[in-house]
């Protein structure tokens, strides 16, 4: 019984722990629950010396790893500071919040993250049974790995839908067939900023890098993704807004009902992104939505649209959308689009919840971490994988801890983006979003040094690409993906061991 309860005491000690630093790293933009994980695992013989359970330590980075994904749509849509995962849901986010609609926004989100949770709970269950001992479909996902993310990067381009003109002298040469606003001139420019950050992603995960002040696990990711998704957005918002108009206070969650489905597709799409190395929340999130505009057309309906990060949505401009946003704040119309804007938000939030727990899953089914914090925990203890009828003791009880977090962190999100509003409202948005600069910045001189201001600044100045282009600036993954497809080839046609 004491053995019990002193078990039961550890878990409730790291469910509100996780649900602290989670809150934490949801808000930082550019610190993810990774740096927590990596570094409880670089403390982890302290912390073991003070008596403490490394399964607290698992559950603490678990928690952390949930509230994470719910807080951290607020620094992307109240800032304008998203990380990876979120960087589709800043447009959306941000119309939102120029049209006095930032709470409902916030609301939509959390519904979002809320399905995603427990919609990917029974997908646990099917991945167990395909890819567990009994099938073993991951043994055969393994060879043909390169070939299946080659794959979906090229659907993740074909998506795109900006039409650009080509250059004269091309419209010359072919005669006007390559001519001006042509989507064929818009895969090509996304399909090229895919390859340059997948040029940069592997020049920067070949640089060494070293924490001038010892910070252990220096890893140049964080200054990547942080100029490509992170500083760049805040440029560009430091830029073009200065004022914010009231919000109206409404916190109220969505009906459940109308978002089941396409949740539980996100959902789908988050579980196949979780069991394949260098995808993430965004990615599967583009596939779900072009899935439906495709089924969309094919009932003979207009589509949802895939462009809503581009310069076009519906055939109108971002200009044109945040203006209406601004006009809709000023109660001069209501903005059509709306619908649309909080749905992506939803989805992306259920999307990238879903892909947090199923990863959780997939480690405990396949042996394998497709995260920082998935790999933290494999590295510091034993994982027992679950291969008999009933998942093991220690999955449960991380499961368990994840539901928890995810029930918490709903009226979490209310209370801290009430707050971030306060804070618009005393703080100029301007020197809100300077703040946030300075503090990423400083962030990462801290974990990367020099190294890894010279690797923010150039991931910076790509990250200013794409919406002047106007492709999505989601292609801008590439940096992780390119990376995997280069090591997988070469580990598959490699046989003589020349690479």
């Amino acid at each position: 019984m004491d053995d019990f309860l002193f078990e039961l005491g550890w878990m409730f000690a790291a469910l509100f722990i996780g649900v602290a630093l989670g809150s934490l790293t949801g808000l930082i933009p550019g610190f993810h629950v990774n740096n927590v994980a990596l570094i409880l695992l670089a403390l982890s013989p302290a912390i073991l010396s003070l008596g403490i359970p490394l399964s607290a330590v698992a559950g603490i980075i678990v928690s952390t790893g949930v509230v994470h994904t719910f807080l951290n749509y607020i620094p992307s849509a109240l800032i304008g500071a998203p990380d990876g995962d979120t960087a589709l849901s800043l447009l959306p986010g941000h119309r939102m919040l120029l049209s006095g609609n930032a709470p409902k926004g916030v609301a939509w989100s959390a519904r979002g993250s809320q399905l995603g949770l427990f919609l990917s709970l029974p997908l646990i269950v099917a991945a167990r049974i395909a890819f567990g001992p009994e099938l073993g479909f991951y043994d055969a996902l393994r060879g043909s790995l390169p070939f299946i993310l080659l794959i979906i990067s090229a659907l993740l381009l074909a998506t795109e839908t900006t039409r650009l003109d080509f250059p004269r002298w091309i419209r010359a040469i072919t005669g006007n067939r390559l001519g001006k606003d042509s989507r064929f001139a818009g895969f090509i420019a996304a399909t090229a900023f895919f390859l340059l950050a997948g040029l940069y992603g592997w020049g920067v995960f070949n640089l060494p890098a070293r924490s001038p002040v010892g910070m252990p696990d220096a890893s140049l990711l964080l200054p990547s993704l942080a100029g490509l998704f992170g500083i760049a957005n805040l440029l560009d918002i430091y830029a073009t807004t200065s004022e914010l108009p009231p919000q109206k206070e409404d916190w109220e969650l969505p009906p459940a009902g109308p978002l089941v489905v396409p949740c539980f597709l996100s959902s789908c799409a988050g579980a196949a992104m979780g069991v394949l190395p260098g995808m993430t929340a965004a990615q599967a999130t583009v596939l779900v939505m072009g899935g439906r505009n495709v089924a969309a057309k094919i009932q003979g309906k207009e589509g949802m649209g895939l462009d809503w990060e581009t310069r076009q949505m519906s055939q109108m401009s971002d200009e044109e959308l945040l203006a209406m946003a601004r006009a809709e704040a000023a109660g001069e119309g209501e903005n059509p689009y709306q619908k649309q804007d909080l749905e992506i938000i939803a989805l992306l939030s259920a999307t990238n919840t879903a892909v947090t727990v199923m990863v959780l899953g997939f480690l405990y089914i396949i042996g394998r971490s497709r995260s920082g914090a998935t790999l933290a925990l494999k590295q510091m203890y034993p994982i027992d994988t679950w291969n008999g009828l009933h998942p093991t003791a220690d999955f449960i009880r991380l499961l368990a801890l994840t539901i928890a977090a995810g029930l918490i962190a709903v009226p979490i999100m209310r209370h801290v983006g009430k707050g971030v509003l306060r804070l618009h409202e005393a703080i100029p948005l301007q020197s809100m979003v300077l703040g946030v600069i300075i503090f990423v910045v400083a962030l990462v001189w801290l974990s990367t040094g020099m190294i890894g201001i010279g690797v923010l600044i150039i991931g910076t100045i790509m990250g200013l690409m794409p919406p002047r282009i106007g492709i999505r600036r989601s292609h801008g993954m590439g940096i992780i993906l390119v990376p995997i497809m280069i090591y997988t080839f070469a580990q598959k046609f490699d046989a003589f061991g020349f690479l």
